[in-house]
């Protein structure tokens, strides 16, 4: 570098000198003109002509040196090159139009139960972070292309939540965002709200269908669609991609050992730690937002916990974006970071492994069971010394490597944007296994193992991972109040022991989807595969090695693949065939039968090979989904109840006030009467139950510093009698708070029998911060 900045002082002094002395001739020339006419000398032509010589050496040599610096700059030996491009250049970037977006999505705080552990007693009762839909949209300049990706901080997105969210779009945009170039992803936190869904199992399991819940997602979803479309702006995307070490386990370890040995002996872990990262910046080189694919369940926060959080990838979001937006509270600021899931199936943030809870003995064994206490006795933990800090520790290794990769980022995506998707019936899929023997997949059902449930989270019963034998007890009761699997059915999932045959049960409501999407879009060099549920770790691998093969096969190499998790519909797990063998509670889950990995490869195949031939126009529409009216939807949960406060008290009196001093690293706490946050439901967007506030001394004005979506707060909700109830607000102070005076706030919204919400806040005492 110094040696082509030395080359170009030298360049440019010697025009600088030749121009002097053409000046200096000219000059003389012109004022010899007025005089009388004079012809050039000798040395005067010489030197103009030199003087033309070396000023063409001199571009052509500058022109040369930026073309080579350019170059180096764009190398990136880690990242496969992009394939011929059609998109407009500028120089040598490409230029996208880029448009990014966040919306608060979160449901109620209150009563719902929490989507991801079915456990009966986990309802919601505050708020630990908020829930937040972030979507991206990339377009070429032409409009000839066009694809958005959202990832929300849901559990997963279900079928009926989909075709709300497409509907509502086409009525607002006609046909510019439709079901083949919109991603919807879920992170698969274990702690949003649940009663979005419109098959009877998860409304059984998540108390039916729940309005609110459902409202606040389309309408979260939809704006930060909005965003994104209305802040378009040229821009540029990089890829990067590194691994993020002690943040993962494999929960099913002996699933995984059933995998051929030469194909594990290929891979270092029997998890996936890769991150892959996109890096967005317009055309200045400012960022815009980062949209990053890591394999990790979001299940830090365990079934105990009562508050709805996004969990430790929406804590990776947090940081991330608090980092770009300096001095935004929460929710605000222009960046926007998605931290996405991918094949998450068999993999845990519980970096301590199983234990036995009684005997603190190890239960990483093939049926996760303990000697005293059986299955519901073996829990994974860690790797904090409660669910909180685990949180924190996970979150953070993933922001901080997403963080490095980001920094680093130096490949550019190039190329033209493409999509394909299809509705399958996956009940009815003939797989080509090899070029003599087909399979099929089955109807949907549940196995035994099932029940168990996994080290994150087991099951209330004493199932066992595992099985592969029914109980005859269990069978016969199944048969009475639900269904008896038919033959058929029973030997399409061999060896998987029937508990549940959910393609079978139709009433009041089918209990699961036939029809399901499968979807890819591609920017340039890269292709997203929107998967409709959780693939293990071998079977992302598979996924993603098949899609590649089947781009270069067809005349586009190179393609980067990232498996992009819980998208568009839910159909619970996706184990490779060994894996479904043996039949632990991933496997047990893998509704469709041990084929649905091939047929899923086969089907994204399918997609991979339009595009590369650009043939997507001849793929068949497949068979449309089917959207319930809503009026044959189960509804569980009860209307709100009129709020009521104690005797002779009111709504936002305090009932256990805050102490008058605090040190940095203690928690300020203050309780309040208060109402059901479910009344504040529909004006959650702009509302939050709590503040913290700082009085600045020169302006005179309390200034928040942080709201209910910080992290550094906590909104704990108790339901009392008869329509009582009260709020706890937790302050955790940080270290690096500001030393001087505070107060807490909190809002909220109370309900008579006249009037659904009436708003009311609760103000504490004045306090004080101090060092230690």
């Amino acid at each position: 570098m110094l040696g082509s900045m030395d080359l170009r002082l030298t360049e440019y002094g010697l025009s600088h000198v030749l121009f002097l002395v053409l000046f200096f001739v000219l000059g003389k020339s012109v004022a010899m003109g007025k005089r009388g006419k004079r012809s050039f000398s000798h040395l005067e032509v010489l030197l103009i002509v030199l003087f033309v010589l070396m000023t063409c050496v001199s571009v052509g040599l500058a022109v040369l040196i930026f073309v080579i610096n350019n170059a180096e700059r764009n190398s990136g030996p880690t990242i496969s090159a992009p394939p011929r491009s059609t998109t407009v250049t500028t120089r040598d970037s490409v230029v996208y139009l880029i448009g990014v977006g966040r919306a608060d999505c979160t449901g109620p705080l209150a009563d719902a139960p929490l989507m991801g552990y079915a456990n009966a007693d986990q309802v919601a009762g505050g708020l630990h972070t908020r829930q937040y839909s972030r979507a991206f949209i990339v377009a070429e300049p032409d409009g000839s292309g066009r694809v958005v990706f959202v990832s929300a901080d849901i559990g997963m997105v279900s079928q009926r939540l989909r075709l709300e969210v497409i509907k509502q779009l086409k009525a607002k945009y006609g046909d510019l965002y439709r079901q083949d170039n919109v991603i919807m992803s879920g992170t698969h936190t274990h702690s949003g709200p649940a009663g979005y869904f419109q098959y009877t199992l998860f409304l059984i399991s998540g108390k039916g269908f729940i309005k609110s819940t459902f409202d606040a997602l389309v309408s979260g979803i939809i704006k930060s669609i909005d965003l994104a479309h209305q802040n378009m702006k040229s821009g540029k995307i990089f890829i990067n991609k590194g691994d993020v070490e002690n943040s993962q386990i494999n929960r099913s370890p002996f699933s995984y050992l059933q995998n051929p040995d030469a194909e594990r002996s290929r891979y270092k872990s029997n998890t996936d730690k890769e991150m892959v990262v996109l890096k967005m910046v317009d055309s200045n080189n400012q960022p815009l937002g980062i949209i990053s694919w890591f394999a990790v369940h979001p299940v830090s926060m365990n079934n105990t916990n009562h508050l709805v959080s996004s969990d430790n990838m929406g804590y990776a979001s947090y940081l991330f974006e608090q980092e770009q937006n300096k001095g935004q509270l929460p929710g605000q600021g222009p960046f926007v970071a998605a931290f996405a899931s991918s094949n998450l199936g068999d993999v845990s943030p519980n970096t301590q492994g199983p234990h036995c809870i009684n005997t603190g003995e190890s239960c990483d064994n093939p049926n996760s069971y303990c000697p005293v206490g059986g299955a519901k006795m073996c829990i994974a933990m860690g790797p904090g010394n409660d669910m909180f800090e685990s949180t924190r520790i996970i979150g953070e290794h993933i922001y901080s490597k997403a963080k490095e990769l980001y920094g680093t980022a130096s490949v550019e995506i190039k190329g033209p944007i493409k999509f394909a998707h299809q509705w399958v019936d996956m009940s009815n899929v003939t797989v080509q296994l090899n070029s003599t023997h087909t399979g099929n997949t089955c109807k949907p059902a549940l196995g035994y193992s099932f029940a168990a449930g996994t080290i994150d989270g087991v099951g209330a019963l004493n199932f066992t991972q595992g099985t592969v034998e029914g109980d005859p007890f269990w069978d016969a009761v199944r048969d009475m109040l639900l269904a008896k699997p038919s033959n058929e059915t029973v030997d399409c999932h061999k060896p998987k022991p029937i508990l549940f045959s959910t393609g079978e049960m139709l009433k009041p409501l089918p209990w699961h989807p036939d029809i399901v999407d499968v979807q890819i879009i591609t920017i340039g060099s890269l292709a997203i595969a929107a998967i409709p549920g959780e693939f293990t770790t071998m079977s992302g691998r598979r996924l993603r090695e098949a899609i590649k093969k089947e781009f270069e096969s067809e005349g586009t190499p190179g393609m980067n693949v990232v498996v992009s998790g819980l998208c568009n519909i839910y159909t619970h797990y996706i184990t490779t065939y060994e894996e479904y063998q043996v039949q632990r509670y991933e496997a047990a889950s893998t509704i469709y039968g041990p084929h649905t990995l091939s047929a899923y490869i086969q089907l994204f195949n399918n997609l991979a090979r339009a595009i590369a031939k650009d043939t997507v126009k001849d793929l068949p529409k497949g068979p449309e989904p089917p959207f319930f009216n809503q009026s044959k939807l189960i509804v569980l949960l009860p209307k709100n109840p009129v709020d009521k406060t104690p005797e002779n008290m009111t709504f936002g009196e305090v009932l256990q006030d805050v102490q008058p001093l605090y040190k940095l690293g203690n928690v300020a706490e203050i309780t309040f009467v208060s109402a059901n946050p479910r009344n504040s439901v529909e004006k959650m967007e702009k509302h939050t139950f709590l503040t913290v506030e700082k009085y600045e001394n020169v302006l005179r004005t309390w200034k928040i510093v942080h709201n209910d979506a910080s992290w550094e707060t906590r909104f704990i909700w108790t339901k009392g009698a008869q329509g009582t109830s009260n709020a706890t607000v937790e302050w955790y102070i940080p270290e690096t708070t500001k030393l001087g005076i505070y107060r807490i706030r909190h809002f909220g919204h109370y309900r008579t029998l006249l009037i659904s919400s009436i708003p009311y806040e609760g103000l504490s005492s004045e306090f004080e911060v101090t060092g230690k």
